[in-house]
């Protein structure tokens, strides 16, 4: 190649470099991997040195303000100290990017082995893995790792 075609390449190489970036991401948020809406079963990892875990599900529906959804959760806590718990709660769920954050509130106690035990609403801080998986923590009266994968009967 002859010494005065060089800078041409260079600066057509430059012009297509630096405009590929914008033409790749147009109309693709890179935040958002997927919609949340619809139902999810969870569990999370044993806790309480080994001896309690959660599983349950939850199904997240519009909420009227932009990164919000209205929920309702069924966690089903396992012991073996002190047997199951199965709690009702609804819950308000508020996203940023790919992050979700989750609180609840106790609409009511389906099973408890253990009346006199005060259970603490479940709160969650997960991340968009995928549109079929989240992955974060319970943060409750103890922190625990907590997946959530989406219902296989998809968003109602």
């Amino acid at each position: 190649m002859s010494n005065y075609l060089k800078p041409i390449f260079g600066l057509m190489f430059l012009a297509l470099a630096v405009s590929f970036p914008a033409s790749a991401s147009k109309g693709k948020p890179e935040t958002d991997k997927s919609d949340v809406l619809g139902n999810w079963s969870f569990q999370t990892r044993p806790y309480r040195e080994g001896q309690c875990v959660m599983t349950g599900t939850m199904s997240l529906s519009p909420h009227p303000d932009e990164g919000r959804y209205a929920c309702e959760l069924t966690a089903v806590e396992m012991c073996s100290m002190w047997g199951r718990s199965v709690v009702r709660q609804s819950c308000e769920a508020t996203r940023f990017g790919n992050q979700v954050s989750i609180r609840s509130t106790i609409e009511e106690m389906l099973e408890s082995k253990m009346p006199e035990m005060v259970y603490v609403p479940d709160n969650f801080t997960l991340t968009i893995q995928s549109p079929e998986r989240m992955f974060g923590a319970l943060v409750s009266a103890v922190t625990a790792p907590a997946e959530f994968r989406r219902a296989n009967n998809g968003i109602s």
